[in-house]
């Protein structure tokens, strides 16, 4: 399995690909790590891919990703238009799309949703991400919802606290048609990256789980 390193000598710029079945999922799931890779590595590629969306919510993906990815060394920004809590039922239009995707990315890294999410078009994403890159690093990240489904992720990425309100921010102001939902708010993103956070015991009181099925350093 491939691990995220930059080696001494490389020359090429990391590979990453950040998959989200919804129009928020990544800001929500990853977010925080993908602002803090742009930091980090500011030459890397990144592919970020939504599935389903509609007129308005594409319009919100987009700019939510142009956010999220201001200082990247590339930006593909792909905003498909599956049909929205579905996924099982249009599998093979998904499939057939994650072939077409593996011969144009072959990430350094892919951020993706947890495999045991309760949401059947998040679970069917995991399950085709593994069955398409099957030698790769892949983390899986969790999405809150009123399921309950959060788990114990085993894998934690760090962050201060102003790339913690980076993200709430970038969540909030991106995604208007959203606000309507009960637990879409600051005190709930921001809750949960604490709560990750103390877990992790996190020099910056902030952090996102994963879950790392395979990891090989």
């Amino acid at each position: 399995m491939r691990s995220l390193s930059l080696p001494e000598g490389r020359e090429d710029p990391l590979d990453i690909l950040c998959l989200g079945a919804h129009c928020d999922d990544i800001e929500i799931g990853c977010g925080g790590t993908v602002l803090r890779l742009v930091e980090q590595y500011p030459d890397a590629r990144f592919h970020w891919v939504v599935l389903a969306s509609n007129d308005v919510r594409a319009a919100e993906a987009q700019a939510a990703a142009e956010h999220f990815l201001d200082g990247a060394g590339k930006a593909d920004i792909r905003i498909e238009r599956f049909r929205e809590s579905y996924f099982p039922w249009v599998g093979a239009g998904i499939k057939d799309y994650f072939e077409e995707l593996k011969a144009d990315v072959d990430p350094d890294l892919i951020l993706t949703h947890h495999r045991h999410d309760r949401h059947q078009d998040h679970r069917l994403v995991a399950d085709l991400t593994w069955n398409t890159w099957r030698d790769h690093l892949i983390l899986e990240y969790e999405i809150p919802k009123y399921d309950g489904d959060l788990g114990s992720p085993n894998v934690f990425v760090t962050f201060d606290e102003a790339t913690a309100q980076r993200k709430v921010d970038g969540i909030l102001t991106h995604f208007p048609s959203q606000h309507r939902r009960a637990w879409f708010d600051a005190d709930m993103f921001r809750g949960l990256l604490r709560l990750r956070g103390m877990e992790a015991n996190a020099p910056g009181r902030f952090a996102e789980g994963f879950y790392g099925t395979k990891v090989v350093l």
